[in-house]
Order: C-alpha cells, then sequence, then structure tokens
C-alpha cells in the first residue's frame, strides 16, 4: 500500500448500497425525522433473496421525508459525507433535492411530499405507516405509475405482488407475509378517483399480465428466489386479483367524466431529466 493510499480518508459511507441506505434511514429515525426509502432499493429492502433484483448493479438511493423534515434531513446528509449539488437544491429543493456520495459515486435524491412523474403520489401523511420503505402500496404505484414501463420496473411491480398480500390496509409485520400488506383501498383511490390513474396502472396490470403469460423478456429464473425458496404468493393470481378489484370499485363522477374524453387528450406527464453538478 502506498504513502497516499495510507493517508487517504475512509468513506464514512457503507460499500453496499442497501446497507447504506438502511443505515441512513435509522439515523434519520434516531433524530425523529420520517425518512423511508423509495425506488431500487426499497423493492430490494423487501425481496433482498430475489434473482430479480440481486443480480443489479445499480447503486443510486432514493428517499422520501416530508417539508418539515426537510432541512435537517439535508444537513444530516452532507455530516455523513454527501455531497449537496447546490444549485439544484436551492432551486427546487423544496421538492426535490440531489446529493452524491463522490467516494463512491453513489448518486442520491430525496423526494419531498410526494412524487411526481407520470402521476403524482403524495405520501407526507403516508411516512409513519410503514419502515423503512414507503408502504407498500405507494412503492407499487411508483411502478405501475410509469406509462413507458421497462423490465426493471415490470419485475420490481411483480416482486412485490409475490412477496406481499393484497389487503383491506397496511397491513402488519408478521413471519409469514414479511413486513406488511399491499393496500387496496389505496390503490383504489387512485384508480377510481382519477381516469387518468385509471388507465396507466390497468394498462400496465395487462403488460404483467402478458409477461407472466407467454414470458415477455423474462429470463428462466426471474420470478425466482434464492435458497430455493417458493414464491409467496402467486403472481399471476395477484395481478388477476388487484385488476379485479380495481375494475369492481365504484368510480367517482370526476373519473367518468374524464372518461369520455379518454385517450383524445394526454392522461399522464413526461417526466424530466434533470443534469447535476454537485459542488
Amino acid at each position: 500500500m502506498t504513502a497516499d493510499a495510507a493517508s487517504a480518508p475512509v468513506p464514512r459511507t457503507l460499500a453496499d448500497p442497501l446497507a447504506e441506505a438502511l443505515r441512513v434511514v435509522d439515523l434519520a429515525d434516531a433524530r425523529s425525522l420520517q425518512v423511508r426509502l423509495l425506488g431500487g432499493m426499497a423493492v430490494r429492502a423487501h425481496a433482498p433473496e430475489w434473482t430479480a433484483r440481486t443480480r443489479r448493479t445499480e447503486v443510486d438511493l432514493d428517499f422520501a421525508t416530508r417539508s418539515r423534515d426537510r432541512a435537517a434531513f439535508f444537513a444530516l446528509l452532507e455530516a455523513e459525507g454527501y455531497t449537496p449539488d447546490r444549485r439544484h437544491n436551492a432551486l427546487f429543493g423544496g421538492t426535490q433535492a440531489y446529493f452524491v456520495d463522490t467516494e463512491r459515486n453513489r448518486p442520491v435524491d430525496v423526494l419531498v411530499d410526494r412524487l411526481v412523474m407520470c402521476h403524482r403520489i403524495e405520501f407526507a401523511d403516508r411516512l409513519g405507516a410503514s419502515k423503512p420503505t414507503l408502504p407498500l402500496a405507494e412503492l407499487l404505484l411508483s411502478k405501475l405509475q410509469v406509462v413507458k414501463i421497462n423490465r426493471k420496473d415490470v419485475l420490481d411491480a411483480l416482486v412485490l405482488l409475490a412477496e406481499h398480500p393484497l389487503g383491506p390496509d397496511d397491513g402488519a409485520p408478521d413471519t409469514r407475509h414479511g413486513p406488511g400488506a399491499i393496500s387496496l383501498p389505496r390503490i383504489i383511490a387512485h384508480t377510481s378517483g382519477d381516469w387518468c390513474w385509471w388507465r396507466t396502472v390497468t394498462g400496465n396490470l395487462d403488460v404483467l399480465a402478458r409477461f407472466l403469460d407467454d414470458g415477455g423478456g423474462f429470463k428462466p429464473d426471474d420470478l425466482d428466489v434464492g435458497g430455493g425458496r417458493a414464491v409467496k404468493f402467486d403472481p399471476v393470481a395477484q395481478v388477476a386479483a388487484l385488476r379485479a378489484a380495481i375494475d369492481a370499485a365504484p368510480k367517482s363522477t370526476r373519473w367518468n367524466l374524464r372518461a369520455k374524453v379518454g385517450e383524445r387528450v394526454r392522461w399522464y406527464a413526461e417526466p424530466e431529466e434533470m443534469g447535476h453538478d454537485p459542488e
């Protein structure tokens, strides 16, 4: 080892991205800050043994927090060695901030109060319902709201459906079902009150069903779980049950009015990609 290598600072952050993400959530919790995981690391936290997740090389971290905890959480990240994109955060930090662990080339996005992509998910009042991630219903919706859904999002949605039951609420962690349930009322609140949400979610459930039916894009081990463990819930039955519940639920007046317009008017937003310049 060279003298320069020996004197180089040891990164405070952990090499394993999931372990690091969980460490940050625990640090925030110790300070009474509501911070939860979303994105790929959140799915991995719920399904660490799944082949579809363990073979990925992604390292970016995504956190969700609320406005009242935003400043304190940003300060926590800086104290733990994350470098902020000060220009971006000054302009947009009220809704979305960006940091990077420069030692590990690990980007971090922090969403505040809501996720806004193709559709909008308000989560500020939901952070206390689950730990260390957003509640399962919101995690699943974050995948099913992607209009141009890709193979990665399809697999993440199927992992969540195969690992957790559909239920009347968020459920309580137990040894058989793991951490909680996918709340049907939370999903139906989006799909029965807003035709635009309904159009995207049901369209993507159809995509999931086709993937399961004809293997479109799957590799043989995509739906395997490490260690030879069987899936907890049949994903075919889960997709069908979720679609049936969405179809059967009464629709709002607003939903029916928008349904008459249909696809003649675009029903989703085009997410914008932003460049970053941490300093």
